[in-house]
């Protein structure tokens, strides 16, 4: 795809961030995927949602990929299948690492996950951070819901956002991440709650009040800027509400 995965604007330095627009409209695109996937006659759990997986065209059309893990889903009469799990550490839900149990809605935990990274621009996992941080939800995850501190964890190159958005997305990403799948919203809600912010009006007065410095990810509480480096390997195959095929891609797959 042209313009490479959402993960690599996200976290490469040698690309220009996503705007707050760009960002919304990638995760529509993505949960419009994932919601046809989930509402499909034969019921597809993806199970390796993570943002190395979302590609983006020439005009920012985000197409998920790689579906290399992906599975049915349960029968009409279970609400989830036992697998072993397998997936990308920091985006697989905690009741799918911990017993097995896959759900359809252990992949809007994932969607959440990637939520958070659109929101911070930090990786969901990564071992060059702190100990106690290296988790991004385990971080993050308890400053969703207070204000302050929901200002000082978005992330600095976004320069001009709106706030009421920003907290919109905040409690979106909090029922994203329920420990209980039961209470994650299935996909086509998210998908509702993501349009409906996309309409909220950009206010100047709620940015960045000038660009931001090269350091500008050291001003959050023991931020670390997320690292540069990338390893792609695995075997790929595309298909979405919109995904085409591409070659070889990303996959940093382990067993959970």
């Amino acid at each position: 795809m042209p313009n490479g995965s959402l993960e690599s604007h996200l976290f490469q330095k040698n690309k220009d961030p996503p705007s707050w627009g760009t960002r919304i409209k990638i995760a529509m695109d993505a949960a419009r995927g994932l919601d046809f996937l989930h509402t499909s006659e034969n019921t597809v759990i993806y199970r390796d949602f993570k943002a190395a997986n979302i590609l983006l065209n020439k005009e920012f059309v985000a197409k998920l990929s790689d579906f290399g893990l992906a599975r049915l889903g349960p029968p009409i009469d279970k609400s989830h299948v036992t697998t072993q799990a397998v997936g990308t550490y920091g985006y697989a839900a905690p009741e799918y690492i911990n017993t097995g149990h896959l759900y359809v809605r252990s992949d809007v935990y994932g969607f959440g996950v990637v939520l958070l990274e659109i929101l911070t621009g930090l990786r969901a996992y990564d071992l060059n951070r702190p100990s106690g941080q290296t988790s991004l939800v385990d971080w993050y995850k308890p400053m969703l819901s207070e204000k302050p501190k929901l200002k000082k964890i978005i992330d600095p190159r976004m320069e001009e956002y709106p706030p009421e958005g920003i907290n919109k997305l905040a409690q979106l990403i909090l029922r994203c991440l329920q420990s209980d799948p039961k209470n994650r919203p299935p996909m086509s809600e998210v998908l509702l709650i993501l349009e409906r912010i996309s309409t909220i009006r950009l206010d100047p007065k709620g940015s960045r009040p000038s660009p931001s410095k090269p350091k500008a990810h050291d001003k959050r509480p023991n931020s670390h800027h997320p690292s540069p480096h990338h390893h792609h390997h695995g075997a790929s195959a595309s298909a979405s509400a919109g995904a085409s095929p591409r070659p070889q891609a990303h996959r940093h797959t382990h067993g959970l």
